[in-house]
């Protein structure tokens, strides 16, 4: 059975997990256990990231540790198909793990940007994948994608598999977990002014509301913005709602 050792969990104990990669794929220490479990299974390379949300759904702001070729990576993360991807697709339909011989991590479309980033991925020796997702204790959600060249595992291989991603994620999920919320506390005005944005009131009639100047209301908008990591302001609305802020 595959085991998170003590010295990984525990390398920098109250600073979670580093990000300073340490090899030369840019692992940290946990992600090299996720890549040994996956060579253990004939698995030369692995993704494991959070589950992209509408309002986040760049590959480069969810990959949490990935070992594909540096190349590779760079050009699936400026193209950035992720969200859109068939993997995201049938994570989104089924809880079960599955495996698959074609590439997961271009979109439905099957034209010819597609084609060619699928032909990126299969020369790299990413061919066929085992993919799942899986929820942690505090429901943060996480996609797992384990590639190769390698026959379909059979049931029990997959079952076994699974578990031991399991085991891993639950010794160590509280080290990756990103704090869900905002960089900075938002003040009453800047929450005052975004429920009333999300209710559909332009600039001058929160103005109005408020009884104060729209300049303010920008001022007040694009600091609510900037606090949420958000470009627009539809953007901030949904994840000012998703931190429960409105």
């Amino acid at each position: 059975m595959f085991r998170v050792t003590e010295s990984i969990c525990h390398e920098e104990e109250g600073k979670g997990v580093s990000a300073v990669p340490v090899d030369d794929a840019g692992l940290c220490p946990l992600g090299r256990q996720f890549a040994a479990l996956g060579r253990r299974y004939g698995f030369d390379y692995f993704l494991v990231g959070n589950f992209p949300k509408a309002d986040k759904p760049e590959f480069a702001a969810n990959a949490l540790f990935c070992n594909w070729p540096l190349e590779l990576k760079e050009r699936y993360r400026t193209g950035d198909q992720f969200s859109a991807s068939k993997l995201v697709a049938r994570l989104k339909q089924s809880i079960l793990p599955f495996q698959s011989g074609e590439c997961l991590f271009v979109g439905e479309r099957n034209d010819e940007a597609d084609r060619d980033l699928a032909g990126a991925f299969s020369a790299c020796g990413i061919g066929s994948s085992l993919a799942f997702a899986i929820h942690d204790s505090v429901l943060a959600h996480y996609l797992f994608v384990f590639s190769g060249e390698r026959e379909e595992l059979d049931r029990q291989d997959v079952v076994n598999f699974y578990f031991e991603c399991l085991e891993l994620l639950d010794s160590c999920s509280s080290r990756i977990a990103q704090r869900d919320g905002p960089r900075e506390k938002l003040s009453a005005r800047e929450i005052e002014c975004l429920r009333w944005s999300a209710a559909g009131k332009s600039s001058d009639e929160i103005a109005i509301i408020l009884s104060i100047s729209s300049h303010t209301v920008v001022s007040y908008l694009k600091s609510a913005m900037r606090k949420l990591d958000s470009v627009n302001r539809m953007q901030a609305v949904a994840r000012a709602c998703r931190f429960r802020l409105l």
